[in-house]
């Protein structure tokens, strides 16, 4: 007998219809008849995709995500058409069948009959008066006994077989009537989840273009503002600023601050997360494999000449300018990027950082400028220690393909490594805790466990000491209160381009029409209503790929939720001063 349709492709469909029909139910509390309230907009499609997508669990609207559920819904319209295309081979064979059914009964009736007749003929008295002998009589009884028997054989098949006939042709009606049902079923479905993933990616065209229409002062602002911390540990003095510590008493409450998680770039090699490790006992080549990857690590590298030219530092206005060509191995010695005295484990941090310079130097083609936007060189060997720890790692270099490999690193990550991708190799994007994973952050951070001053800071200094007058990085209410108004105008693209810090022209140098924080609050009042008051705020959700993913504050407008980068964006815009964020992995605390 030919086989029903196949009972994985029903399983299948099955499950997916009914994760649909429970997706459908939760996911029609967050219908929207528009996107004229944007902050409202913004968290009916969170909450959608909340729901809809197995990918972000955690309300995510990166666009990799919405291309992967837009493959779920081709899945979907192509399980539709694949049922379509079942059903007509099971209405085939249903047709099969039933012919087949006739056919049997045809068979199933001529054998009652055949064995009615037999059986009449089978009386062993008109046997006995035919038999000519005894054995005769004998052969022609069990001839008629055995023809009998295979008769009731084959009308038990015969029945068992229409039996059977009977129960597929039941199940396949059954299964079609399903199918008509599911197709149904899914196909308004299909068109929902592709109208939520509409909603988002218009949401994010509206906030890249946003982005995109920044004015040059303010992506010079947010620039300025992001990246004033460019340095190494070895290079400034490791004080801690008190008050850039969440313990810190700003005086009056509630009281708001933005917290960063490490800076800036977050992408090879920490320096405080290399020393943790060592203190825990890893080795050199532990340290460099936990943040470049398994990557060869060549011990016998020429000691070729090294080009060094450039001012002292990044600003060319400071320091003097340096010109000098020296071997591989001086230029190591004369590299100021870790302090001498992280002699843990054999200096296993010194000797990680010395491999690291010698093979990012290397990458460049060996020339490289002196300051800190290469990395930091004097002309002078730095000794003890480093000297030791460059002589205990000679020729020692990082390579991929056969090359040298761009060994990038900075003093502190925030306890989470981006990936990047140099000479045909890929870094390993991690967090960098001592269980290896999310779960352990922050305690377990190696950088926390380092007593790195930079792994959770606030910021309110520029790299040369200006505060524009703040004395810490905390905001009252009102200023709080601000920065969310802004980002209502933000989303609004309406006078975006006076999002800048109240006091951008006096302390910024620069000419500037930055709005006042009542013509921000009556601009924002045309959005959904101004925020006039902000008391309290949830914990942050953190991604898992490094970034604060969502915050929500409670203000006099309820829950006012806002997506991770976007309060980065606006935060490091309107913040007076040079309170900035470092990272794009951070808290806001109250007080």
């Amino acid at each position: 007998m030919r086989k029903l349709v196949t009972p994985l492709f029903f399983a299948v469909l099955l499950i997916t219809y009914h994760l649909l029909s429970i997706t459908a139910v939760r996911a029609a509390n967050c219908e929207v008849g528009d996107c004229s309230n944007l902050e409202d907009c913004q968290k009916k499609i969170e909450e959608c995709q909340a729901v809809i997508s197995t990918y972000s669990p955690a309300h995510t609207t990166n666009k990799n995500q919405l291309a992967a559920l837009e493959k779920q819904l081709k899945n979907i319209e192509s399980l539709i058409q694949s049922a379509e295309h079942q059903l007509k081979q099971v209405e085939g064979e249903i047709f099969d069948r039933e012919v087949e059914l006739e056919y049997q009964r045809e068979i199933f009736n001529s054998k009652v009959r055949s064995f009615y007749i037999q059986s009449r003929k089978l009386s062993p008295f008109l046997l006995f008066l035919a038999a000519e002998n005894a054995a005769q009589l004998t052969r022609e009884l069990s001839y008629r006994t055995n023809a009998a028997n295979e008769d009731k054989k084959v009308i038990i098949q015969v029945s068992q077989d229409l039996k059977e006939l009977a129960e597929d042709k039941e199940k396949l009606e059954k299964n079609q009537i399903w199918l008509n049902q599911s197709k149904q079923s899914l196909a308004p479905q299909t068109e929902f989840l592709r109208g939520e993933v509409e909603k988002v990616e218009g949401y994010l065209s509206t906030v890249s273009a946003k982005i995109a229409s920044l004015t040059a002062k303010q992506e010079a602002l947010l620039a300025e503002k992001a990246s004033t911390f460019q340095t190494s540990v070895g290079d400034v003095p490791l004080a801690d600023d008190p008050a850039s510590r969440p313990d810190y008493n700003p005086g009056f409450s509630p009281a708001f601050a933005a917290f960063s998680f490490g800076a800036p770039h977050r992408k090879g090699m920490s320096q405080y997360g290399a020393w943790g490790r060592a203190q825990a006992g890893q080795s050199a080549e532990d340290i460099l494999r936990a943040y470049y990857g398994n990557l060869e690590i060549k011990k016998d590298y020429s000691n070729v000449s090294i080009h060094v030219s450039g001012y002292e530092y990044c600003n060319p206005d400071r320091g003097r300018f340096i010109d000098e060509r020296v071997d591989l191995e001086t230029y190591a010695k004369r590299i100021y990027e870790m302090p001498s005295s992280w002699i843990d484990n054999d200096s296993a941090a010194l000797k990680a950082q010395a491999v690291a310079a010698r093979s990012y130097v290397l990458a460049r083609g060996g020339k490289i400028c002196p300051s800190e936007c290469c990395q930091v060189y004097k002309p002078s060997n730095k000794g003890g220690a480093w000297d030791a720890a460059v002589d205990a790692t000679r020729g020692w270099v990082l390579v991929a393909n056969g090359q040298p490999f761009s060994a990038w690193y900075a003093s502190t990550a925030g306890g989470f490594i981006y990936s990047y991708t140099s000479g045909g190799h890929t870094t390993p994007g991690i967090w960098d805790t001592s269980c290896g994973s999310q779960t352990c952050w922050t305690n377990e951070a190696w950088e926390k466990k380092a007593d790195c001053p930079w792994f959770y800071k606030g910021w309110y200094k520029s790299r040369s000491g200006s505060t524009c007058g703040r004395s810490h990085p905390w905001l009252n209410q009102e200023e709080m209160a601000d920065i969310l108004n802004a980002v209502l105008v933000y989303r609004s693209g309406q006078g975006a381009e006076h999002i800048l810090p109240v006091d951008y022209v006096s302390c910024f140098g620069g000419s500037g029409e930055p709005w006042s924080m009542e013509k921000m609050r009556q601009e924002a009042g045309n959005h959904g209503g101004a925020v006039t008051s902000v008391s309290g705020i949830e914990k942050p959700f953190y991604s898992s790929s490094g970034k604060t993913e969502r915050l929500v504050f409670q203000t006099n407008r309820g829950s006012f939720e806002v997506a991770g980068e976007e309060f980065y964006t606006v935060f490091n815009l309107r913040a007076p001063g040079r309170i900035a964020l470092k990272s794009k992995l951070f808290n806001i605390e109250k007080k």
